[in-house]
């Protein structure tokens, strides 16, 4: 049997939504999502899609890379 290990990614998505003053919940809104996949992905518990990746790094206006990045 093989098992496909994912590496984790590190989110810097808090660091982004405090700086533009925007709470979960607001964040949330503007991505479409819940305030729990906000937390979620802020705690390192839920690692997003790459649509919900991408919509970050937009609204940030920030590359992907910046707020997302594989770890070891």
């Amino acid at each position: 049997m093989f098992y496909i290990l994912m590496p984790a990614i590190q989110s810097q998505l808090k660091a982004y939504r405090q700086q533009a003053d925007l709470t979960q919940e607001e964040l949330a809104k503007k991505l479409g999502v819940t305030r729990q996949t906000i937390n979620a992905i802020e705690q390192g518990k839920y690692q997003p899609t790459l649509y919900l990746a991408w919509q970050c790094a937009k609204l940030f206006k920030v590359r992907i890379e910046d707020i997302f990045h594989f770890t070891k």
